[in-house]
């Protein structure tokens, strides 16, 4: 049995052991159990063994014993609401045709990096984020977990009347944009409302079949230019939507902005909502609180720190709502009540950031304000959506069971990680300093470990397209 302190651990090659184990740290295992100060992790191959005080654990002679004194061990975080391929512009889109494989890779790899072992990818290219999906799964790839959704179901792609507005559009070429748009629309697309029921379930049955991991559909649309929120889908093809995907095995989510689509997305039989807080300058009614909490449902919320909140009520006041995205009542009903509200009903929350890496030569910000620290930006929207979350009445260790079990637990993969506990995944950060002392310190990260496996954090991403 060898004993590596963490400097020696990070050079020793240790992550090829057989059997590792994390001593004399306390551990904090993403379930809501107290904290366990003096405990050890034991981990064979990409597994946990188990984990307790070490004078208990069967540890091999031949293993290699971390001393993890004075630090602090949490399950691997999980953003179960990413883009891997996030810019839009035309000329990037232009720029990056054909290596969108590329910037998922580099966007996985920048993740993993700062911690988020687990990503849930929920609108984007399918094919090529499948291409990287599969590389990691393979090994050949060292990034985060990927989980794919491909298209939001109803939306466009990136160069469609949903996330462009008309001006936008006029930019790109008819022929260039049609290509595009093809890449993540896959027949899924807006001409999908046009069709009959049973057309879409057709159309749904055959887009499960490229493999997707877990569906998303558009129960309101995602318009660039006002009027922003119209309703999609009859509650009739929702449902069969839903169907589809329980019958593959794979949970359905919807995408929402007011308060009739997530009622009619929870009547349809959803399991996850993807900013279902977001309901426009409206609080969010009691009786879908009580829809949430009546069975298993899980609500991925977009946090914002309250600086930045006030920074975009600021800006859009000055600009006469040019500029800001969001118009204060909106902002104020989305952040300052029914996140709130939502926490203490006590609703199944998970991490969300909606974010993605971001190509700054192709991103304008309305000030400088708002360019600090994005939170949808990778490397630090996970941190920020923590501490936002506990600023909204979260406690650290809420927060922390939001970032890790509810994650996993929410697209049903808790039996294979999202909490430190025996037959998972070896999925887990070591913290230099108390995480439920302040949320702040799950920055203070000294190892990340994927898999039983240590992170070589300063070789990635190893091949930089858009970060500096």
């Amino acid at each position: 049995m060898k004993t590596c302190g963490f400097l020696l651990l990070l050079l020793s090659g240790i992550s090829d052991a057989q059997s590792t184990a994390i001593v004399n740290a306390t551990v904090i295992d993403g379930t809501g159990a107290p904290a366990r100060p003096n405990t050890a992790v034991l981990i064979q191959a990409k597994k946990i063994i188990a984990v307790g005080p070490r004078e208990k654990l069967n540890i091999p002679a031949d293993a290699n014993v971390i001393d993890g004194r004075g630090k602090y061990v949490i399950p691997g975080l999980i953003d179960t609401n990413v883009h891997l391929v996030l810019n839009t512009a035309p000329e990037w889109l232009g720029k990056y045709e054909g290596r969108f494989d590329q910037v998922a890779t580099e966007a996985a790899q920048v993740e993993l990096k700062n911690g988020v072992t687990t990503v849930f990818d929920s609108w984007g290219p399918l094919q090529p984020l499948l291409d990287v999906r599969d590389r990691i799964r393979r090994g050949e790839l060292i990034a985060s977990r990927l989980y794919v959704a491909g298209n939001i179901v109803g939306l466009s792609g990136p160069l469609g009347r949903d996330f462009r507005n008309a001006t936008q559009m006029s930019t790109a070429s008819p022929i260039f944009a049609a290509r595009i748009n093809k890449i993540w629309e896959e027949n899924t697309g807006p001409a999908l409302l046009d069709d009959t029921p049973e057309e879409v379930r057709a159309e749904i049955h055959k887009y499960v079949a490229r493999g997707i991991d877990f569906m998303k559909f558009a129960e309101s649309s995602h318009l660039q230019s006002p009027p922003r929120s119209f309703l999609m889908f009859s509650p009739e093809v929702a449902k069969i939507m839903v169907d589809e995907g329980h019958q593959a095995g794979i949970i359905v989510q919807t995408h929402t902005t007011n308060v009739e689509s997530l009622r009619l997305g929870l009547a349809a039989g959803i399991d996850m909502g993807q900013h279902c807080e977001v309901l426009g300058a409206h609080e969010m009614p009691d009786e879908l609180i009580t829809a949430m909490r009546s069975r298993p449902f899980n609500c991925a919320v977009l946090s914002y720190g309250r600086d930045r909140v006030a920074a975009m009520k600021e800006i859009w006041q000055m600009t006469g709502g040019k500029s800001g995205g969001w118009s204060p009542d909106d902002l104020h009903y989305w952040q300052e009540v029914n996140i709130p509200k939502l926490i203490r009903a006590g609703v199944h929350i998970s991490l969300s950031t909606d974010g993605g890496t971001r190509d700054h030569d192709y991103v304008s910000y309305a000030s400088v304000k708002l360019a600090e620290h994005d939170p949808t930006e990778f490397g630090e929207a996970h941190f920020l959506w923590l501490e936002s979350m506990v600023e909204k009445g979260m406690t650290p260790m809420q927060a922390l069971v939001s970032a890790t079990q509810n994650g996993a637990a929410a697209y049903h993969h808790l039996d294979e990680f999202g909490t430190l506990q025996p037959g998972k995944f070896a999925d887990l950060l070591v913290l230099d300093a108390d995480p439920l002392e302040n949320i702040s310190n799950v920055r203070k990260i000294a190892v990340v470990m994927k898999e039983g496996s240590i992170v070589d954090r300063d070789r990635l991403p190893e091949h930089r397209l858009l970060t500096k």
